[in-house]
Order: C-alpha cells, then sequence, then structure tokens
C-alpha cells in the first residue's frame, strides 16, 4: 500500500533549516563568524609560497636559538646524538636473489665492502671531505643537523683525482641554494631548484658566497649551475627534506612550530632570574621616617636647610657608629625614628616550575621527544613511563633516521661504491649482472647508528633474547638496535676472545650457553675441542 504524506496548505510556512552555531556553516572549522575564528584567517598559499617567501627569517631564529637558549640547543643535540651519533654506518646487504647471484657471494661482497667502507670514512686524514675536515660520519651528523634546524640538508659529490679515493663529499650551506640573481620564484625555477616539465628537480642553483659575507663581495653575486646528477645516474647533488606537499621545492625548520614558545618560554625564564638576582643585590634597606608631607615641609635650597641639615646630621650618626657587640654578634644602632625594610624575596614565582613544565611538554611534543629527555627531568617517571616514552620516540626516530639514510646517505653510497666496483678494488664474480643497470641491489644496505639503549638492562636482554627465538627477530637486528654495534664485528672479537682466554676458563658467552644446556651439559674442554 503506497504511503501518502500531508500536502502543505497554501500561505503555511515552510520549515527553514535549523543554523548552527558558527553562522550556519556544516563545520565550525569554516566559520567566519565565530567567536574562537572570527579572526583566524590563514593565507591560501601553494606548499613554496608557505615555505620560501619567510625561510630566511625562520632560519635565522632558529640558529639564534640553538645558540642562546638551553632547551633549543639540547634538544637538537639529543636528537642528532641519537639518529646519527659518532659511528653512522652501513650494513651491506646484496640482494643476491635479485641478482641472481648465491649468498655465499653476498657475504663475501659484504665483508669486503665494508672494510674499504671503514678504512675510507673513518680515515683520520679526513680524505673524503672536500674540505678535509671531517670524517664521513661527522658529515652524515653535520648534514642532519641542517636538516633540523633549517629544513634541509644539502652536499655535493665530488670528483678530486690527487686523492686515493677520488669520490669526495662537501656539506654545503643550504643558505647558498638560491635563485640566480636573486630572481624571484617562478614555475621552474624556485628556491635555487630548477625543475624539469615532471615538476623533479634537474639542477640546483648554488651562490658561490653568502650574500652577508663582507669578504667575499664578488663571489656573493655569483651564481653556479650544477646538475642534479650525471647521464648515467651517478649523484652530483644530494638534497634530503621532508615533503610534506605536492611541488615543495624546500623543506622547512623542524623548530618553526615551537620558536615562538622557545622564546616566550626564554624571556620569561630570563625575566624571573633577573628578579630573583635584583631582590638578592637588594635584601634590606633602611627606612627613613620622613613622608612627603614632611619633605615638603623641610624643602629648601643650598646649605643651613632643615633638609640639609638633617642628612648631614644622619650620614655623619652612621658614620661615627662602630656598633654594639652582643655574644659577637654586631648590633646596628639606627638613626632615631629609622627602621630596616626587607625586600620581599618570592622569587622566582610560585608558579614557575608548573609553566615551564607545560612550555617544555609542548615543545618536546613538537620536536618529537619526551618531556623527560627534553628537560633531563625523571624525577617524576617510573619503569614503565619511561618505556613507554623511549618505545614511542625512537618509533619516530627510527622513522627518520631510514628516511634521512634512504635520502641522503645511501646516494652518496652508491656513487661511492660505483668506483670501488668500476677500478676493481671490489670485483664482482664471472657472469654477474652489469653493475650499473643493477645499482641498488648491488648497493643495498642497512643504516645502523646509536642503539636504543636501555631503561631495564635484564628485562630487554631477556626480550630480546625470546624474540630471537621466536624467529621475530635476528642477532644483528638485535645488535643494532639495542647497542648499535655489527653483530659480526662482535661475533669476530668473541672468537678472538675465546682464543686468548686461559685453559679451563670459559668466556663469559660459553658460561651462558652452558647454562642454557644445563647440568651435565658442555665443559670448558668441550668448548675448546669443539664439542657444543
Amino acid at each position: 500500500m503506497k504511503q501518502s504524506y500531508p500536502r502543505l496548505r497554501a500561505g503555511s510556512v515552510r520549515m527553514k533549516p535549523r543554523a548552527s552555531g558558527f553562522g550556519g556553516t556544516p563545520y565550525q572549522a569554516g566559520s567566519s563568524t565565530g567567536e574562537t575564528m572570527l579572526n583566524f584567517h590563514p593565507p591560501f598559499r601553494p606548499s613554496d609560497g608557505e615555505v620560501l617567501p619567510d625561510r630566511d627569517k625562520i632560519v635565522a631564529r632558529a640558529r639564534d636559538l640553538t645558540r642562546n637558549n638551553g632547551w633549543a640547543a639540547g634538544g637538537v643535540a639529543k636528537e642528532v646524538d641519537s639518529v646519527i651519533g659518532a659511528n653512522f654506518r652501513p650494513l651491506m646487504k646484496p640482494d643476491w636473489k635479485a641478482l641472481g647471484l648465491d649468498s655465499a657471494w653476498a657475504a663475501e661482497f659484504k665483508l669486503a665492502v665494508e672494510a674499504r667502507w671503514r678504512s675510507y670514512a673513518d680515515d683520520p686524514r679526513k680524505l673524503a671531505d672536500i674540505t678535509r675536515s671531517q670524517t664521513v660520519s661527522q658529515m652524515f651528523g653535520m648534514a642532519y643537523r641542517n636538516y633540523l634546524m633549517e629544513g634541509d640538508a644539502v652536499g655535493l659529490v665530488a670528483w678530486k683525482e690527487n686523492r686515493p679515493t677520488h669520490t669526495c663529499l662537501r656539506i654545503v650551506d643550504p643558505d647558498l641554494l638560491s635563485n640566480p640573481g636573486d630572481q624571484p620564484d617562478g614555475e621552474k625555477l624556485r628556491g635555487g631548484v630548477e625543475k624539469d616539465a615532471d615538476g623533479a628537480a634537474r639542477a640546483y642553483h648554488f651562490r658561490q658566497a653568502h650574500k652577508a659575507a663582507i669578504y667575499a663581495s664578488a663571489a656573493s653575486f655569483t651564481w653556479k649551475r650544477v646538475m642534479r646528477e650525471r647521464a648515467w645516474g651517478r649523484p652530483n647533488v644530494l638534497h634530503f627534506f621532508d615533503k610534506t606537499r605536492d611541488g615543495q621545492s624546500r623543506g622547512v625548520s623542524r623548530l618553526a612550530p615551537v620558536i615562538e614558545k622557545l622564546r616566550m618560554e626564554d624571556h620569561y625564564a630570563r625575566v624571573e632570574l633577573q628578579a630573583a638576582v635584583i631582590n638578592a643585590v637588594l635584601a634590606a634597606f633602611i627606612k627613613s621616617p620622613l613622608g612627603p608631607e614632611t619633605m615638603d615641609d623641610l624643602f629648601g635650597e643650598g646649605e643651613g636647610t632643615p633638609l640639609h641639615d638633617y642628612q648631614i646630621d644622619r650620614a655623619q650618626y652612621y658614620k661615627d657608629r662602630d656598633g654594639v657587640t652582643l655574644g659577637g654578634a654586631r648590633v646596628t644602632q639606627l638613626y632615631p625614628n629609622d627602621e630596616i625594610g626587607v625586600v620581599p624575596t618570592a622569587r622566582p614565582a610560585a608558579q614557575f616550575g608548573d609553566f615551564e613544565s607545560a612550555v617544555l611538554r609542548n615543545i618536546a611534543a613538537g620536536l618529537g621527544q619526551s618531556y623527560e629527555q627534553l628537560a633531563a627531568d625523571w624525577s617524576k617517571t617510573n619503569y614503565s613511563s619511561a618505556r613507554a616514552a623511549l618505545i614511542e620516540v625512537w618509533r619516530g626516530w627510527t622513522s627518520r633516521r631510514i628516511a634521512f639514510a634512504q635520502g641522503f646517505c645511501q646516494p652518496y653510497l652508491m656513487a661511492w661504491l660505483e668506483e670501488q666496483v668500476m677500478d676493481g678494488h671490489v670485483p664482482l664474480p664471472r657472469g654477474a649482472p652489469d653493475f650499473h643497470a643493477h645499482w641498488p641491489a648491488y648497493a643495498r644496505a642497512k643504516w645502523i647508528g646509536p642503539g636504543k639503549g636501555f631503561v631495564d638492562p635484564v628485562k630487554e636482554a631477556q626480550a630480546a633474547a625470546m624474540r630471537v627465538s621466536l624467529g621475530l627477530s635476528t642477532l644483528e637486528e638485535e645488535a643494532a638496535e639495542l647497542t648499535g654495534s655489527d653483530h659480526m664485528e662482535n661475533m669476530e672479537q668473541v672468537e678472538r676472545e675465546i682464543a686468548a682466554m686461559p685453559e679451563g676458563v670459559l668466556h663469559p658467552s660459553q658460561e651462558s650457553f652452558a647454562k642454557l644446556i644445563g647440568p651435565g651439559g658442555a665443559t670448558a674442554t668441550d668448548f675448546e675441542n669443539g664439542n657444543r
């Protein structure tokens, strides 16, 4: 049966849609009349329109805070030390299946490449650096610091004929990457990055000296164009930044969201400290009984006036009095009707600690760190909360480490490995696939830096052993994750230590293994004879 609906009679009033409390817009975020949204009209711009116009100002402020603000300096240093550290290096993992080779070749290739990389990257002569001032790990650390503070990590891969290994690296100040002649940004050239029809970076334009360098005025107005890569794919320019929108050409400082709060906290702390110092200096004072009316009655000019005589007499009184001692303590004698006043010492303000903690939590969240790490305050932290904070922060640091390694370090490793293979320092087996055709498979690597560390060493070591025993992880993964070490290097060192142990004495690793076997298991002689 068809349902019928009542018809509206002539002259009846139709129901109007009910307006929301924010100007009738479906979403409150789109309202233009609500109290909280009335003056909230941020600019609507393309990605580079948001980043490039104010880049220099943001970078200058970030650098100033990192130089002069302890929290900013500590936050930046902690992330660089945790993500890159002192020895950021690759563990080679050539994709032997994709190359059609075997795992035995992959193991030999891994050892040969890593040995040559160590000699090259850790050379105390610093021949890998064009400026000969840093090792490779130190250059990677500076590049990551530039990315963190300024939004961009920029490097030039060069070829120096006069060095044992010709492939070299120079970390470039991101300020030098700019449009020739300081021309405005256009469709194909923005922030010094020249783009092709697909929007990919094709070339980079570098100012030959900083525009504020008064000692290099001529070079400050000279630019050099460098192609992104050679015709066969060898990189010339390394450029890493966080790309958050389509069409973005340059990065923005990771400190940008918290610069204002860092500045406010710094100013507030300075004012509190100044007030405390002033209170400490002006701890007490002497109050005169003369009020405003008395001053008016006594006020006069020149010598002989009542006020002048009073001041002379009062000053002479304090000059002549040495004071009276009582039990070895001096008792101060005041001029008649004088009183001692004390400056209140309520500094820092009672709410200062809570305010600073709240601001630092906001800053820590913006930097991807925990409050405890940024403030170095573990007084209110137990094991569970410390462990949870470490896991959460480490997840973010691991993500950034992988992204930076893939975007900046891995292309440089590929350029270096190309020279090693082409010059015969790292030979390929007969019949191996063409190197350039399978460049990524030969250069495949996992980059490791500092380990996560331990909150409770015993619990976390036991958890690592359980993960390995269940096949959820490997000894290599656990060594890299927890201590930042190479498992194969550890095993080689353990083997040397076992050989050096006195007869009948077990190495600690053997004792642990014997405990796992249980009573009646292996003895020291069994281990020495290989019966394990």
